[in-house]
């Protein structure tokens, strides 16, 4: 699965949303960070770049600390933000590009869209988190810091 969220089989691109719908709903991640799709007679290895799965759409409902942040991703699953479903900016080391992901179920994710991480952003806001002004986002009655408040003003 490549980053942008293609899916492939014997290196080409799997063009049927439905088989790719099909494949997603038995992907699994073990805890060891290795994917797999399982089924009841096997269990395949995969390769996956990043994240399984591309956040494409983001709802809002309601303010501030009130909000809910859902996302659809680019299989059709809703997952909405949450304590069990967080989350998470990940920098790059060197150029501190941000990489945004939410939890979709189990232990496989979404990379956020770039188009929806601006829009992310513009809910964002300045919260203390264990003495440190943090720059993070509200969903479903829980703060979600992605960086510090200073480091996020350089970018």
């Amino acid at each position: 699965i490549a980053r942008d969220g293609t899916w492939f089989y014997m290196g080409s691109p799997i063009g049927r949303i439905g088989m790719v719908q099909m494949f997603a709903s038995v992907l699994r991640r073990d805890a060891d960070g290795k994917y797999f799709l399982v089924t009841p007679v096997e269990k395949v290895g995969i390769q996956v770049d990043d994240a399984p799965f591309v956040a494409v759409e983001m709802k809002c409902e309601g303010k501030g600390r009130e909000q809910v942040l859902s996302f659809r991703t680019s299989v059709d699953d809703w997952t909405t933000a949450s304590a069990t479903h967080p989350l998470r900016v990940t920098l790059a080391a060197e150029t501190l590009e941000p990489s945004p992901y939410v939890l979709v179920r189990g232990r496989l994710e979404a990379l956020i869209n770039r188009a929806i991480f601006y829009d992310l952003v513009e809910l964002c806001v300045d919260e203390m988190r264990e003495g440190k002004r943090m720059f993070g986002a509200w969903s479903s009655g829980v703060f979600f810091p992605f960086m510090d408040s200073g480091l996020a003003g350089r970018l």
